[in-house]
């Protein structure tokens, strides 16, 4: 049986904690990728909630689905970032598709909160102050999504 193609709408879930440190997991089949948590809707009416909280689970172990003590924590940015897809990943979409829309969530955790991996997708982690964060990230919309992070979270800083 043939594997669907990937629907060309995804999330990026930028995870962190109160002091700002920012979860990266490194990429299973890319050397050196460490990016947040990103992944596509299963469906095309899936909502893009239900598949941030979906793709945090299934790579991250942390459940922020409706109903558990995280899911308040789960906030949408409302930014969409509209970019080519890599080459090395193209075959996954159907012939013709070549741009991925991908709409930006936040969640912050608290310290310390257990991150259980899915050996399949990422082979370590790492929590980062959210400036090391950004420069760490193979993504250039990854990166700018942590940058923003201060912003969305009402902290100033240089005042």
């Amino acid at each position: 049986m043939l594997k669907p193609y990937k629907i060309p709408q995804s999330v990026l879930v930028v995870i962190y904690t109160p002091a700002l440190d920012v979860l990266l997991i490194k990429r299973a089949d890319a050397d050196d990728f460490w990016q947040s948590v990103t992944g596509s809707k299963d469906y095309a009416t899936e909502d893009f909630r239900h598949t941030a909280a979906r793709e945090v689970l299934e790579e991250t172990g942390i459940d922020c689905s409706p109903g558990t003590p995280l899911a308040a924590g789960l906030r949408d940015w409302g930014l969409e970032n509209v970019y080519d897809i890599y080459p090395r990943w193209q075959h996954r979409y159907a012939p013709g598709v070549t741009r991925n829309t991908e709409h930006v969530f936040g969640l912050m955790v608290p310290p310390g909160t257990p991150v259980t991996l899915s050996p399949r997708e990422h082979t370590a982690c790492q929590w980062l102050p959210w400036h090391e964060a950004a420069d760490r990230c193979f993504s250039p919309s990854n990166a700018e999504a942590i940058l923003l992070l201060p912003k969305f979270i009402g902290v100033k800083f240089g005042a």
